[in-house]
């Protein structure tokens, strides 16, 4: 398919792709049922990314990326995805890619060059802590329950949260907690760099979870007893935390999309190749007309999902919120990519479960998507919202109601 990308966007993407296919998956096959990925071996994968020109290509370059534009570096989320182990490789990985596009954003210049620099090498790395546990902020983040106090020239951070991405890792955390409580619920929150290491920063435990035995990435439950930050760690405005996380999470909804499209080809790229060597009932399974509708309708969805993150991307990159088109976009990939991955591991059957192929991680990879970043019913009612604000009553002047007999 030929998509409307411009010739910079094409040529990273194929670098991209070389870099996956000759690089990271021969390493991805090594860890395969035997994970996760080292150290060692992820630092390789990025000296290596470094070599093909494909390393953290959507930050600036004073800050150590390649400083292209988003759109144009959108097809080359895709083709990272194709290994679970890519997007790392390539440092535009969650939640460190978010977190980077944040601090590129919003952050001071002292903040830049504390976090921001050595999160771009890949010397540290990051969590995006704002969810919480039942009676806290989740899917509605008005729910938020985590405090930030000004005493003197410091915040003291008092909260729980949980399902911090990267959290067990971190080195640097980005914080929301409720800085007005008598502000609107959207306009009394704040984003705030909290080092791991800070006195009352206490990691619970590593959320065991599925998925994650490839990457070694953990979800943690942290609480925060007491934290105390300087002033100058508040990140952005006072009060615009809710703001300032839809600046990050509509970009980084679309980057999520375009690493899980490419977690789709490949797992269609592997069924295809098991299902034309595996025979069965006196020929090849991919020549049975079933397997053929189910690979045909799987393409067909998934030319659906990339036009429609670049259609949403576009408007992002003139300046739109875009939002109805990112909630779309989020909602129809995940459930996409699922169905998809769920069709490639039918296909190769026993192969499918067992983990000398990767689509089994797929599988356990590829349900948190319809949560992460907005669970599927948030965005649902983002779209119906938008779509029942125009309602033209005009369309029903020709309908019959009680006791208006039609004349």
């Amino acid at each position: 398919m030929e998509y409307d990308d411009s010739e910079a966007a094409r040529a990273l993407a194929e670098r991209t792709r070389e870099f996956v296919e000759e690089e990271v998956i021969p390493v991805e096959r090594e860890v395969l049922g035997d994970g996760p990925v080292s150290d060692e071996q992820l630092s390789d994968l990025r000296e290596a990314a470094r070599e093909y020109d494909v390393f953290c290509p959507q930050i600036g370059e004073e800050f150590g990326g390649m400083g292209m534009d988003f759109r144009d570096v959108l097809p080359m989320f895709e083709q990272a995805g194709r290994s679970l182990l890519g997007a790392a490789a390539c440092r535009v990985d969650a939640p460190d890619e978010g977190n980077m596009h944040t601090l590129e954003l919003l952050g001071t210049d002292e903040q830049q060059e504390r976090w921001l620099r050595p999160l771009v090498a890949g010397e540290i790395s990051s969590g995006f802590s704002m969810t919480e546990p039942m009676q806290g902020g989740g899917s509605d983040p008005k729910m938020i329950r985590t405090s930030a106090e000004k005493e003197g020239d410091e915040w003291v951070i008092d909260g729980h949260k949980w399902w911090t991405t990267g959290g067990t890792e971190a080195d640097v955390l980005i914080v929301m907690a409720r800085t007005d409580p008598d502000a609107h619920p959207y306009e009394g929150t704040s984003l705030f760099l909290v080092p791991a290491d800070a006195p009352g920063v206490n990691v619970v435990r590593d959320v065991a979870h599925v998925g994650g035995e490839v990457t070694g990435v953990g979800h943690a439950e942290i609480e925060y007893d007491g934290v105390r930050v300087p002033e100058e760690n508040l990140l952005g405005n006072l009060n615009e935390g809710f703001a300032h996380a839809q600046q990050r999470l509509g970009p980084a909804r679309l980057t999520h999309c375009m690493r899980f499209a490419g977690m789709a080809e490949r797992a269609l790229d592997v069924a295809k190749a098991y299902t034309s060597e595996r025979q069965a009932f006196g020929g090849p399974i991919a020549d049975k007309q079933a397997v053929r509708h189910d690979v045909a309708d799987a393409e067909t969805e998934l030319h659906a999902v990339r036009t429609m993150v670049r259609d949403a991307a576009d408007r992002i990159d003139r300046g739109e919120e875009g939002r109805v088109q990112v909630a779309m976009s989020k909602t129809f990939a995940a459930n996409t990519v699922q169905d998809i991955v769920d069709t490639a591991l039918q296909l190769c059957g026993g192969n499918g479960i067992g983990k000398d192929l990767p689509i089994a991680d797929f599988y356990e990879s590829v349900r948190q998507f319809r949560i992460i970043d907005g669970a599927d019913e948030v965005h649902r009612r983002v779209i119906a919202r938008d779509a029942f604000s125009d309602v033209d009553e005009s369309e029903l002047e020709n309908v019959t109601r009680y006791g208006e007999p039609t004349e």
